[in-house]
């Protein structure tokens, strides 16, 4: 008789990091359909600043089994978008978010998106619509806020244990939706 397989067991593990993560981040207050979304601004939003803040690095080395470096946060106030890029020793990937102020706009920049970066997979679940590039990156459109989790800096595999960098995109995106709630 054998065990369960490591990716079964990278699955349970995933799960629970995910639950335990969306229970820690998700005692903020109202809901995201509590509220209607704010439009960009001159600053970063709270929401855009939590993917780069401690807790998200505390919730990305409990999901992959890695420490990262996070690199200090940037914020292009003429595009709206807030990045950091998570750094390890064997790759590292870059976490963005671009704000906008409408529904309109916020679907038409996604759609790009899916033609720009090639889009491989619709991603059921994540967000209110979600898609991996056929380099493994990771898009999702949340409210008036589009998170890319770019992976192309990761090895072909990674963490611990090691699953493939575009599963790694995946799982930081999960992350990084379990925490968000509103603007």
């Amino acid at each position: 008789m054998t065990g369960p397989s490591p990716s079964r067991v990278r699955a349970v593990v995933a799960s629970i990091v995910v639950v335990l993560s969306v229970a820690a981040c998700g005692s903020t207050g109202a809901s995201i359909a509590d509220t209607t979304p704010l439009p960009a601004g001159p600053t970063p939003s709270k929401v855009a600043k939590m993917v780069c803040a401690g807790e998200a690095q505390a919730d990305m080395q409990s999901a992959l089994g890695e420490v990262a470096t996070v690199t200090t946060p940037t914020w292009s106030a003429d595009e709206h978008v807030y990045s950091c890029t998570y750094a390890y020793p064997t790759g590292s990937f870059t976490l963005s978010v671009k704000e906008l102020s409408s529904w309109s706009q916020t679907e038409d920049y996604y759609a790009g998106l899916e033609v720009t970066m090639g889009k491989s997979r619709n991603l059921l679940g994540l967000g209110q619509a979600g898609f991996q590039a056929r380099d493994g990156s990771v898009v999702v459109r949340k409210d008036w806020k589009v998170l890319t989790v770019d992976s192309t800096g990761l090895p072909a595999r990674f963490g611990v244990p090691p699953i493939s960098s575009g599963e790694v995109a995946i799982d930081v995106a999960d992350v990084i939706l379990g925490c968000w709630d509103g603007d």
